[in-house]
Protein backbone atom coordinates (compact mmCIF):
# COMPACT_ATOMS: atom_id res chain seq x y z
CA UNK A 1 0.00 0.00 0.00
CA UNK A 2 1.41 3.02 -1.13
CA UNK A 3 0.57 6.57 1.63
CA UNK A 4 -0.38 9.96 0.48
CA UNK A 5 1.96 12.34 1.39
CA UNK A 6 -0.07 14.53 4.14
CA UNK A 7 0.82 17.76 2.04
CA UNK A 8 -1.03 16.60 -0.73
CA UNK A 9 -4.73 16.85 -1.13
CA UNK A 10 -6.66 13.44 -1.61
CA UNK A 11 -8.42 14.34 -5.03
CA UNK A 12 -5.48 15.61 -6.19
CA UNK A 13 -3.09 12.74 -5.20
CA UNK A 14 -6.01 10.23 -7.24
CA UNK A 15 -6.30 12.31 -10.27
CA UNK A 16 -2.03 12.72 -10.50
CA UNK A 17 -1.53 8.96 -9.98
CA UNK A 18 -4.64 8.45 -12.92
CA UNK A 19 -3.28 10.92 -15.10
CA UNK A 20 0.30 9.26 -14.78
CA UNK A 21 -0.97 5.41 -14.72
CA UNK A 22 -2.57 6.45 -18.08
CA UNK A 23 0.81 7.44 -19.58
CA UNK A 24 2.60 4.63 -18.25
CA UNK A 25 -0.12 1.94 -19.91
CA UNK A 26 0.82 3.78 -23.20
CA UNK A 27 4.33 3.09 -22.89
CA UNK A 28 6.11 5.91 -21.25
CA UNK A 29 9.03 4.97 -18.88
CA UNK A 30 8.77 4.33 -15.21
CA UNK A 31 10.59 6.82 -13.26
CA UNK A 32 10.60 4.48 -10.06
CA UNK A 33 12.29 0.83 -10.08
CA UNK A 34 10.41 -2.23 -9.54
CA UNK A 35 7.94 -4.46 -10.96
CA UNK A 36 4.49 -3.56 -10.25
CA UNK A 37 1.18 -3.00 -11.04
CA UNK A 38 0.91 0.38 -13.53
CA UNK A 39 -1.11 2.28 -10.68
CA UNK A 40 0.58 1.31 -8.02
CA UNK A 41 4.20 2.77 -9.97
CA UNK A 42 2.24 5.84 -10.62
CA UNK A 43 1.31 6.42 -6.92
CA UNK A 44 5.36 5.42 -6.17
CA UNK A 45 6.16 7.89 -8.77
CA UNK A 46 3.71 10.85 -6.92
CA UNK A 47 5.04 10.07 -3.69
CA UNK A 48 8.87 10.23 -4.58
CA UNK A 49 8.19 13.90 -6.08
CA UNK A 50 8.98 12.62 -10.22
CA UNK A 51 5.75 13.62 -11.28
CA UNK A 52 3.47 16.38 -9.79
CA UNK A 53 0.51 18.64 -11.37
CA UNK A 54 1.72 21.35 -13.77
CA UNK A 55 0.82 24.64 -12.17
CA UNK A 56 -1.64 26.77 -13.82
CA UNK A 57 0.57 29.37 -14.85
CA UNK A 58 2.22 27.37 -17.03
CA UNK A 59 2.27 28.61 -20.88
CA UNK A 60 2.03 24.95 -22.43
CA UNK A 61 -0.55 25.29 -25.09
CA UNK A 62 -4.17 23.87 -23.74
CA UNK A 63 -5.34 20.49 -25.38
CA UNK A 64 -9.19 22.28 -25.23
CA UNK A 65 -10.38 25.42 -25.77
CA UNK A 66 -12.68 24.77 -22.16
CA UNK A 67 -9.63 24.06 -20.31
CA UNK A 68 -8.77 26.93 -17.70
Amino acid sequence: MVVRPADVNAYEFIVVCALRAQQLQAGCTPRVPGDHTVMVTAQMEVVAGHVARASAASDAPRQCEWQL
